[in-house]
């Protein structure tokens, strides 16, 4: 029986890791679909040398880009499934959809799966961070991307969902410096929907915070309801030392030490300097859009959605 899936894969630059993405589904994909933000390396060429089916469009975030793709695409398959780039299904999960998905019942409308995060070549298991459950697989029509700048899921509009057993790898082939970069660009985009919980500037639907849900219902809740209740610059240290000690994530080694103090506390801590500036400019008087336009570069319209 046909698995009848289709991958959605969001690329920019990423030469390294596309045609490893793409062999890990081809052996259950019915198609797979990169949606390219105007590359500059080889993606699209290696992509559509592989038999992808690419498609451009112009980034605005990764919601905006991903909705663009549920609506435009010509996807045909009953399931359509979520991958980055950087990210590998791997062969037991890939075994796992062939044998399960063409079998279950009507109801069922979403998948998750868990994400095994690597750093430097190792295995991030501790610090809370692994097993991490993402909504990764749903049916056409019933799922979308919500409309965040950051922490963005897969929200399903009606029926059940259930949990298959096996992992997707994130395993980023970039360097250091690489990652650096790419979490200070994360961090402004996590400061807007940071100042959001306390502004509500921003028309969004969002995947529901519920301290008894889904992980990532209970993550959501966690952060609106206690982490963003606590002091700017003081809540870094406390998650840091939560993550490092009582979840043990000093047993990650030097490469989880590095890992842990760099996304659990610098990377925290560089967002509450920016959410910092930002409420600098609304003490001289700016509306928080206008503030967020002189800090960021990004102009909202009130009358506009993400």
């Amino acid at each position: 029986m046909s698995v009848n899936v289709s991958v959605i894969i969001l690329t920019y630059n990423e030469e390294k890791h596309i045609e490893r993405a793409r062999e890990s589904v081809i052996s259950f994909a019915d198609e797979v679909f990169i949606v390219d933000s105007f590359s500059t390396d080889r993606t699209v060429e290696i992509a559509q040398s592989l038999g992808a089916k690419v498609y451009k469009n112009k980034w605005v975030n990764y919601a905006t880009q991903f909705n663009w793709a549920l609506e435009n695409l010509p996807i045909k398959t009953e399931w359509i499934m979520r991958l980055d780039a950087d990210e590998i299904v791997s062969p037991e999960l890939a075994k796992e959809i062939k044998e399960k998905l063409p079998y279950l019942e009507k109801d069922i409308t979403g998948i998750y799966v868990k994400r095994r995060v690597y750093f430097m070549g190792r295995w991030i298991k501790h610090g809370g961070y692994y097993p991490t459950w993402l909504l990764r697989i749903w049916r056409k029509g019933y799922g979308f991307c919500e409309k965040r700048w950051m922490d963005e899921h897969i929200k399903i509009a009606e029926g059940k969902t259930i949990k298959f057993d096996n992992d997707i790898m994130e395993v980023n082939l970039n360097n250091l410096t690489w990652w650096i970069e790419k979490h200070n660009k994360y961090a402004s985009r996590e400061a807007i929907d940071m100042l959001n919980i306390e502004y509500k500037f921003l028309d969004q639907e969002n995947v529901e915070a519920n301290l008894f849900g889904m992980q990532e219902q209970r993550k959501r809740w966690l952060k609106e309801n206690v982490y963003a209740k606590i002091p700017l610059f003081i809540r870094p240290f406390i998650y840091f030392l939560y993550r490092y000690f009582l979840k043990f994530g000093f047993l990650d080694g030097k490469e989880g030490l590095i890992f842990h103090l760099l996304q659990g506390f610098w990377y925290r801590f560089l967002v509450d300097a920016k959410i910092y500036e930002v409420k600098k400019e609304i003490r001289n008087g700016k509306s928080i859009e206008e503030s967020i336009e002189k800090v960021f570069g990004i102009k909202f319209i009130k009358e506009d959605k993400l």
